[in-house]
């Protein structure tokens, strides 16, 4: 879903990158390493060899103006982006679209959510289930997990809360 919001929003002329796991950004700065201009959340119930059912929830900000945006959530939207409002109706229409060709192609998906990964290349700290992984994010591979060097070893991070850290100087 990441991925289809991104290259939804590339085609409004908002150049749009994806946080890992769930946010997708615009710009620099903040403590999320841009603007947050769309969270992704999902729920699912499943085994461990199949999945029930899946819920995705996309909470875009489309035509919101940035006088009603909170000025300390480093939250941006496409009208901000854009100086001029989308046509909602066919915004979403692309991310469905977008949506229903990655979901064929799973591997072709991490593929590009990789390539619009804002987190590869940065210092991050992943609050994960098991405890905090820090080091450099280097890459994102199938099923979507991050692989962060930590500068002793190369961790695998399937879930958590990822922060993206000021670079360290030299």
């Amino acid at each position: 879903m990441a991925v289809a919001v991104t290259r939804a929003c590339r085609e409004t002329g908002v150049d749009a990158r994806i946080k890992w796991p769930n946010d997708v950004l615009v710009g620099e700065g903040g403590a999320r390493g841009g603007r947050k201009l769309c969270g992704i959340l999902t729920e699912m119930e499943g085994e461990a060899d199949r999945v029930s059912w899946l819920v995705v929830g996309v909470g875009l900000n489309a035509n919101v103006d940035p006088d009603d945006l909170p000025p300390d959530a480093d939250a941006t939207s496409l009208l901000a982006e854009r100086g001029a409002p989308v046509d909602r109706r066919l915004v979403v229409q692309r991310i469905l679209e977008e949506f229903h060709a990655l979901r064929g192609d799973l591997r072709g998906a991490v593929d590009a959510w990789a390539e619009y990964a804002d987190t590869v290349g940065r210092r991050v700290r992943v609050d994960t289930p098991g405890g905090v992984v820090e080091g450099e994010a280097v890459g994102v591979e199938f099923p979507g997990a991050l692989v962060v060097d930590t500068g002793t070893e190369r961790v695998t991070v399937t879930a958590g809360d990822c922060e993206h850290l000021r670079p360290t100087e030299e």
